[in-house]
């Protein structure tokens, strides 16, 4: 058994151990057998089927604390013989490192507690106006304030399912779902899984399910050749009906954002009800369920019908300021077609991602995915240390010549909507509706 375990494997043999019923990884030289594994993985079987039959040293150390690496060794099977580490994985390596001895990524800050009391008087104030008011304007009113509590309750959670906002880990999962799944109706499982696989693969079109959005949106001329979601397990066809809708997704972009909490609603309820392995099913459905009787109730008890409406639509417009933002960060970023890949960790992650300029007293309204790169290189760390690991990324990004993209909120808006309309123009052109050779393809690719 020590025999095998030190025996030499080479990258060639790794990459054959590359699906679910045969599956192998690297980390630091060091080759794992996680076939077992795979399915109680807490981060999900996509992350592993994505990255099998690589080295995923970085994605590893960014995703993982410490004491995950005890649990290692059970899976060895051998070394990697021809392990080679570049140098812009030595830095980011090296910077995890410096952020660890720092404590940064244990140190929570007084966010959540901020933010908790903040959804907390939010709720209680739509509430009481809606059961004490008989002002319809303050009916409008209180469906916004219910979308800015969506909207916090949205990052509340996104925090929770990267790190432990509060130290015990069952405090941390009621936290989890309340938040999501009482508050939102989002299942914070459809939430790990899809977020899980987004930053696995941030960017691919092919992987990343933040980018998959046919027939509504595409991004890039590339989804015109009807791409393969690995996410969704399903052909994108790109027919007549996608050429329509894509055609004008520049006019439709923001119409559409005001009600994208629909697909997250959907997306959730297919997940909970079908045959993938969900953790903790029966909790997710139940807090699913307790958002689906106090939602309804609350506006049932408005006094007609025409402000019912009116407070459901404030509710999901307000709302569709967080969808937008989420679009921002990607959707005029450098993408690509294929899996995706651990040898260039750093690169994909600052390639693919766009940050937002913005002043410290706006940090509450982007939920700290304004430093969209600090927060896909370092996933772990609270959205409270963000600024101050920012400066050490811009400067590894230019040392290695790497693109660091900022905008404004205003910029970045107009970068989503360009890229949208040279979509929707080159989706226009009948006579040449897909790629038709690598030249034309470098010409018209944006991003």
């Amino acid at each position: 058994m020590e025999g095998e375990q030190k025996r030499s494997i080479s990258s060639d043999e790794l990459r054959k151990h590359n699906v679910a019923t045969d599956l192998w990884i690297s980390i630091q030289g060091k080759v794992y057998d996680v076939t077992s594994w795979l399915k109680d993985h807490p981060g999900g079987d996509l992350p592993l089927r994505n990255l099998a039959g690589q080295d995923v040293t970085d994605a590893f150390v960014a995703y993982h604390p410490g004491t995950a690496w005890k649990h290692l060794d059970r899976f060895l099977i051998g070394h990697l013989s021809d392990y080679e580490v570049s140098d812009v994985s030595k830095d980011y390596r090296r910077l995890v490192g410096e952020i660890s001895k720092m404590g940064l990524f244990e140190k929570k800050g007084h966010i959540s507690g901020v933010t908790l009391v903040l959804i907390a008087v939010l709720f209680s104030a739509a509430v009481y106006g809606v059961l004490f008011s008989s002002c319809a304007l303050t009916h409008v009113v209180c469906g916004g304030m219910m979308g800015f509590l969506w909207i916090q309750s949205g990052w509340m959670g996104h925090d929770s399912g990267h790190y432990r906002i509060v130290k015990n880990a069952k405090l941390n999962r009621f936290v989890q779902i309340v938040t999501g799944n009482c508050l939102t109706g989002i299942s914070i499982a459809w939430w790990k899984r899809n977020h899980n696989a987004h930053h696995i693969a941030c960017n691919s079109l092919e992987f990343d399910p933040d980018l998959q959005h046919m027939p509504l949106f595409a991004v890039s001329s590339r989804f015109f050749s009807s791409l393969t979601s690995y996410f969704y397990e399903r052909k994108m066809s790109f027919d007549a009906v996608s050429r329509f809708l894509v055609s004008y997704q520049h006019w439709t972009f923001y119409p559409v954002m005001c009600f994208a909490r629909i697909n997250l609603f959907a997306q959730s309820i297919l997940l909970l009800l079908s045959n993938k392995k969900v953790p903790n099913r029966w909790q997710e459905i139940l807090g699913v369920m307790v958002f689906w009787v106090w939602y309804p109730l609350l506006v049932s008890c408005l006094p007609n019908w025409g402000e019912r409406l009116m407070f459901v639509v404030a509710s999901f417009v307000v709302t569709g300021i967080q969808h937008v933002q989420f679009c921002l960060n990607h959707f005029s970023s450098s993408v690509y077609v294929g899996p995706p890949t651990g040898n260039d960790w750093f690169e994909k992650q600052t390639m693919g991602t766009l940050n937002i300029s913005c002043s410290p007293w706006m940090d509450w309204f982007h939920g700290g995915l304004q430093f969209q790169a600090e927060h896909h290189l370092f996933p772990r760390l609270p959205r409270c240390h963000l600024r101050k690991v920012a400066p050490f990324v811009r400067e590894l990004c230019k040392k290695h010549k790497l693109p660091y993209s900022i905008a404004s909120f205003w910029e970045a808006n107009v970068m989503t909507v360009r890229t949208l309309r040279t979509a929707a123009l080159q989706a226009q052109d009948l006579s040449n509706p897909v790629p038709k050779n690598l030249v034309w393809e470098a010409v018209n690719t944006h991003g």
